[in-house]
């Protein structure tokens, strides 16, 4: 059976599954597929290991202990679709149906299991929303502050370029399947450079290695603008026609001497100048960026910077070159994509601790708290505080899950929800042109449900008579592909079940921000002043503090077979170090007399950890490392790396929280205890 893998990931891999009376057998890349070729990651390699895991929750689960005892005993689905429908028309029919909120991420990205049949659930109720911002939207933001609609170009374009900057992305863990073009492109004379704070698996790799100090990004990007502007880099009429703005970001970059930049951020200033020249003139160019450097209070202005070069440089201008950040915008505009009401409260949902426990006077008073593909209670910082708020007696906590997660052990109920191998869905990508269709291979395991099912369920249960909440999955996918957009030009629900997946209907030739794109106006790419600064909880902007704390912490998703919280409870998926470890250079590592294997404490005024202490030849003296996603039973603490990192936001309460701007000390251990595995 032919099917999609489901993470959030820009790969969106198509498979198949051999099914044997009616058991999975065996799951492989679709080797017709252009993007998967035949092969999946490690992760994906063990996914029907997932699927008849015996820990998988099969039936409805009702508390039976204290919150986060994991007590819990099986009842019905009647039971359990009537407890939830009770204490929700309880708060709608008292007036406040706002005290509910729905909290969901993308731990399914098919578009029916994601959300839409329950985002239009709680549209209608009028629950509380969240702002789904951790990942991904400030990163659009910085680069649609220069592009307006900021298109990515397609990445399998970028087999034309001679010059491939990968600029904060580790492409070889986190975006493998695009690989095999940027060494196609290699192949023939490409010069591939990786821009990072870290020596990462793809860094190894590259032809040229670029290592900034972290969140300096910007200072690197104005000593670049510098040179280009001071050597005559630039195309007068590609900026005259093409730009505004650009007298005002060439006075910015005119203080930012090479010499400059390089005090600011480490960089050598000949390697500066190399790459300014090299972008420049080697072309096409190709700068890829995805979502590792938003994780910062100056993370907008760094990837607005990023988005310049290209712009500046007219990169756009030729196939193969400009920016490849994300072509998620391609995906939504070609689909009928539901219209969400936007009218419920919402707060952004790395604030959910402080929602939960010391609420704002303009945020809504939640005591029922409803989950779906999430597990905040792991993947969100000041987690501290998010653990206190679902400890709450008078909080009414449900969560949709197939495993007990650490969120779920706070739940009052627990439904169980189908794999992906167990239900239709339609899979998009935003990092690749190709929808795939997912149909099941396999009967749902024990009681499990879809989440579309859940949601009409619940709807049944409380009497809402809306058209939406009564579709069938198939009806959704066919009304998600009925746009009319000629980039949906001859793709049909029959022809992906037939075939599996389809390419957009988007020219091979279509250079974004150059040409016309249907529907899309291409204005201006807007330049302007560019600026430096620091983030307030870094060792420059914060002297003070990082005399207490005088470490960097980032948190990274760096193990192939495991990545992020989706595997995060699975031990077959972990490092072979069998847990987490604490990644510090070696300067820093001998200033504190630790070597590896030892047992350290990191700390802040945030929270501690106690881990084995690992030297690396990757960082850079001043950065530590710790991995994203580990479930917080790997440390005897009962906590996680997102106990220690920074919860703060812009002031506009959206986007990325600042996870990569924390401070931290770590000391040596002279006691040794038991550390969970």
């Amino acid at each position: 059976m032919l099917g999609a893998c489901h993470h959030d990931c820009p790969d969106t891999c198509a498979w198949e599954v051999t099914v044997v009376d009616g058991v999975a057998t065996k799951l492989k890349g679709n080797a017709e597929h252009p993007i998967t070729r035949g092969t999946l990651c490690p992760k994906v390699n063990r996914f029907l290991d997932r699927v008849y895991d015996p820990d998988r929750l099969l039936t409805p689960l009702r508390r039976s202990g204290p919150k986060g005892s994991g007590a819990y005993e099986p009842i019905s689905w009647d039971e359990a679709i009537t407890e939830i429908a009770t204490q929700m028309r309880r708060r709608i029919e008292a007036g406040r149906p706002e005290s509910i909120a729905q909290f969901s991420f993308a731990g399914t990205q098919g578009l029916v299991q994601m959300g839409v049949m329950l985002d239009h659930l709680f549209d209608v109720v009028g629950a509380s929303d969240i702002y789904r911002e951790i990942c991904g939207v400030t990163s659009w933001q910085g680069s649609a502050d220069v592009l307006g609609r900021p298109f990515g170009i397609d990445p399998e374009s970028m087999f034309q370029a001679k010059t491939i900057v990968l600029w904060g992305t580790n492409t070889r863990i986190t975006n493998r399947h695009l690989w095999p073009t940027i060494e196609q492109a290699r192949a023939d004379g490409a010069h591939v450079i990786v821009v990072d704070p870290v020596r990462t698996d793809t860094a190894r790799e590259a032809d040229t290695f670029i290592q900034p100090r972290p969140g300096t990004d910007v200072a690197l990007v104005l000593g670049m603008l510098h040179v280009i502007d001071r050597d005559g880099l630039t195309d007068p009429a590609w900026l005259e026609a093409r730009t505004t703005g650009w007298d005002e970001l060439r006075t910015s970059a005119a203080r930012w001497t090479p010499q400059r930049a390089s005090e600011a951020c480490g960089v050598p200033a000949e390697q500066i100048e190399w790459l300014a020249h090299r972008m420049a003139t080697v072309r096409p160019t190709a700068v890829r960026v995805l979502v590792g450097p938003e994780h910062r209070e100056v993370g907008r202005d760094i990837l607005r910077a990023v988005t310049m070069l290209p712009a500046v440089l007219g990169l756009f201008n030729e196939l193969g070159g400009g920016l490849a950040r994300s072509v998620q915008g391609w995906q939504y505009t070609a689909l009928n994509m539901p219209l969400r009401s936007h009218k419920r409260p919402a707060f952004n949902m790395a604030r959910l601790g402080e929602v939960l426990v010391a609420p704002k006077p303009s945020d809504p008073n939640i005591d029922m708290l409803f989950v779906h593909n999430s597990n905040p209670a792991s993947v969100l910082p000041d987690q501290n505080r998010v653990i206190d708020g679902l400890q709450r007696e008078d909080l009414f906590t449900v969560v949709i899950e197939q495993f007990m997660t650490d969120t779920a052990r706070y739940a009052d109920i627990i439904v169980p929800s189908t794999s992906q191998i167990e239900h239709l869905d339609l899979s998009y990508s935003w990092g690749h042109l190709y929808l795939a269709l997912n149909q099941p291979a396999i009967e749902p395991a024990g009681e499990s449900l879809p989440n579309s099912e859940i949601a009409r369920r619940i709807a049944t249960a409380l009497g809402v008579d809306d058209d939406v909440l009564h579709m069938t999955d198939e009806e959704v996918i066919r009304d998600l592909l009925a746009s009319d957009h000629p980039f949906l030009d001859g793709i049909t629900y029959e022809g992906l079940a037939s075939n599996g997946w389809a390419r957009l209907n988007i020219p091979r030739d279509l250079r974004p921000h150059v040409d016309d794109v249907p529907s899309i106006p291409t204005g201006k790419m807007r330049l302007g002043t560019l600026e430096f600064r620091a983030g307030a909880e870094t060792r420059l902007g914060d002297p003070t503090r990082a005399q207490r704390f005088p470490l960097e912490l980032i948190s990274r998703k760096q193990n192939p077979k495991f990545l992020n919280a989706n595997y995060g409870g699975f031990p077959k998926h972990y490092a072979s170090s069998g847990g987490p470890t604490l990644e510090l250079d070696a300067v820093d590592a001998l200033a504190r007399g630790i070597a590896s294997g030892d047992l350290v404490r990191i700390h802040n005024d945030r929270g501690s950890l106690t881990l084995v202490a690992e030297i690396s030849e990757d960082l850079q003296p001043g950065l530590t490392s710790m991995p994203f996603g580990y479930w917080n039973r790997n440390s005897p603490e009962g906590r996680a790396v997102n106990a220690l990192t920074n919860p703060a936001l812009p002031d506009d309460d959206r986007g990325s929280a600042f996870f990569h701007e924390t401070l931290v000390e770590v000391t040596r251990l002279s006691e040794s205890p038991d550390i969970a595995r």
